[in-house]
């Protein structure tokens, strides 16, 4: 079955949670994704294969020229099947058509041939605090 992709496309909070949970390894949270993106985002994209949401990723901003890649998920067993770079490529065209100048990204250890090859960001420098 064919994946399709929307830009600030519909989702339930429980498909969000449940796909959240596999993907990071962690239980599954009762969080409203729904009221956070809306209020925080500049927008997400939505992977579907049929009515089922198997692929997430959530792009923030600075309310400027600066958008931010945060949860790109996708569903276990659909995974190293181009879902992912196809959730970024959509999340670069919205960053795009908002006129954001830039989209970063961090990412964990094991994510660098999936951000610098699949997707095409490059390498730069950055900081963090853990809080």
């Amino acid at each position: 079955m064919m994946i399709t992709y929307e830009w600030r496309g519909d989702f339930e909070n429980t498909a969000v949670n449940a796909l959240h949970a596999e993907g990071f390894d962690h239980r599954v949270l009762d969080i409203d994704w729904s009221a956070q993106v809306q209020r925080h985002s500049l927008g997400w994209v939505c992977a579907r294969r049929g009515s089922d949401l198997v692929g997430f990723v959530n792009v923030a901003w600075d309310g400027g020229v600066h958008a931010f890649i945060l949860d790109t998920v996708v569903r276990g067993d659909l995974r190293r099947s181009g879902i992912g770079a196809s959730l970024v490529a959509a999340a670069v065209q919205g960053a795009r058509a908002a006129q954001c100048e830039w989209l970063h990204v961090d990412f964990d250890d094991h994510l660098p041939a999936f951000y610098f090859d699949a997707c095409g960001f490059k390498p730069t420098n950055a900081g963090l605090i853990a809080l």
